[in-house]
């Protein structure tokens, strides 16, 4: 006897109405996927413990790994973590934006959020559709971002429900995602020793102006059987069914080589090479906004052809998006354990 149909998810409009009825989904417990600056989030109220056991059932996350909580303010912010002088100091120059913060936790964040751990993981968005989802369901909302978990990051509504279409009733449409990596994550539990935990558009270089003090290099999880300071931490994540492996540079060599079903994928548009294989993330070299906007969306465009492999070409220097794009094209790249 066939199998009835699956559930599709619905995607909203951001009419008012919607984001009315959405706030009170999350309200109620309910499970959203909204849009951020960054990626999409899959939101739930993060002082609902119910309701955050639902996010790891949807994406299949393991509960080693914790959950970022998006507020609106920063009263509202230390009402789930403490606040240092220095923390203080961070979020008044980079919220609402894409840096979150690793901070002791208040008493009322539910274990499940922190994987068990004594600090959790805050940010204020920069979006304005999700912060108003913040503002009218009354709740700081725990989102990860809305996909499978340790697959490509979602960074269009169309994204979220390819992935999560038949696990989650409701998506919100704002559009694709403004910066399309998801966000720096900096540890300030100890002021006198802040860490990177994951780069994205807030760079080391700007946090330690800010902080007067060096920042150390953030350090990969490898496994996901202990839990997690922050998310996003493991060496294998944000990856294709593809196999994907990573190059310096590509170079004509390479396209010579290439067999019909490999995928090129180039930073910049190569200025005098063609051939059908070929992509791109930018169209000006010197443009790693749009290279990092638009990284998840061809990454998952070459993983649904019918290529057998992927090589990417990695960002060259040390600015923050080009840090953060060949992070996740590493995460992307590493072997299952």
């Amino acid at each position: 006897m066939p199998m009835p149909p699956s559930r599709t998810a619905r995607i909203y409009r951001p009419t008012p109405r919607n984001l009315a009825l959405l706030a009170r989904v999350l309200a109620d417990g309910g499970l959203v996927a909204a849009p951020t600056e960054t990626v999409y989030g899959l939101a739930a109220d993060a002082l609902n413990a119910k309701a955050c056991r639902a996010i790891f059932r949807a994406k299949g996350r393991p509960a080693s790994d914790p959950l970022i909580v998006h507020v609106d303010s920063l009263a509202q912010a230390a009402e789930v973590a403490e606040f240092n002088e220095a923390a203080l100091r961070v979020a008044d120059a980079f919220w609402p934006g894409p840096l979150t913060l690793v901070l002791p936790k208040r008493a009322g964040v539910p274990a499940i959020v922190t994987s068990g751990l004594s600090s959790v993981a805050v940010r204020m968005p920069a979006h304005p559709l999700f912060r108003e989802l913040i503002r009218q369901s009354g709740c700081p909302l725990a989102a990860p971002s809305a996909n499978p978990f340790g697959y490509v990051s979602p960074t269009t509504a169309l994204h979220v429900r390819d992935g999560l279409g038949n696990r989650i009733g409701h998506i919100l449409d704002g559009g694709a995602a403004e910066i399309g990596v998801e966000s720096t994550i900096l540890d300030l539990r100890d002021p006198r020793l802040p860490a990177l935990l994951r780069p994205g558009a807030v760079s080391r270089e700007q946090l330690e102006q800010v902080l007067g003090r060096k920042v150390t290099a953030y350090r990969r999880k490898t496994t996901p059987h202990t839990a997690a300071v922050a998310p996003g931490m493991l060496e294998r994540h944000y990856s294709p069914r593809t196999p994907l492996t990573l190059v310096r540079r590509l170079t004509s060599a390479h396209v010579r080589g290439a067999k019909p079903d490999e995928a090129l994928l180039f930073l910049h548009k190569p200025a005098r090479i063609t051939g059908p294989n070929l992509f791109w993330l930018s169209d000006k070299p010197d443009d790693l906004a749009l290279a990092a906007h638009r990284l998840f969306d061809q990454v998952r465009a070459l993983d649904g052809g019918a290529w057998s492999h992927i090589r990417a070409e990695l960002a060259p220097g040390t600015d923050a998006l080009a840090l953060a794009i060949n992070d996740r094209l590493a995460r992307a790249a590493a072997k299952s354990k």
